[in-house]
């Protein structure tokens, strides 16, 4: 998928959900060159009918949010099929959030204060099928 985003048919579908307006424009901001930006919201349920409606190729997703926390969404858009991949954005580095994210199945961990330099190659991994741990978390 991510080679037929280089080739040019298209850009990788996102879905970015986070309960700040602001991080939530700077994300954009950040991923708008590279990614087709489908739905923004600020809550769980939002985010779980952004995602059925829009069937992204990838989920940005805040971990703390209202209505459903970003671990329990993202289990359920990986396990129910509604998008292949999801990518967590976090204050929180706890290596025991980091294996619970990685047991809901959630491929990508990302710190926000490294989003600047790491989000982007995180959802290039996780869209080739990779897992991907910001540098500033461990499961340790």
């Amino acid at each position: 998928m991510e080679r037929e985003a280089i080739e040019g048919r298209r850009k990788p579908r996102l879905v970015l959900a986070d309960d700040n307006p602001e991080i939530l424009d700077v994300i954009r901001k950040l991923l708008d060159d590279s990614f087709e930006i489908v739905a923004v919201v600020g809550d769980g349920r939002l985010l779980m009918e952004a995602v059925t409606q829009f069937k992204p190729d990838a989920v940005i997703v805040d971990l703390q949010m209202p209505l459903l926390n970003g671990i329990e969404a993202g289990e359920r858009i990986i396990r129910g099929g509604l998008a292949p991949a999801v990518v967590v954005l976090t204050m929180y580095a706890e290596a025991r959030l980091v294996r619970q994210a990685i047991r809901a199945g959630i491929q990508g961990y990302v710190l926000k204060t490294d989003a600047g330099r790491e989000l982007l190659p995180a959802i290039r991994a996780v869209l080739r099928g990779e897992t991907y741990l910001s540098k500033g978390v461990s499961l340790a």
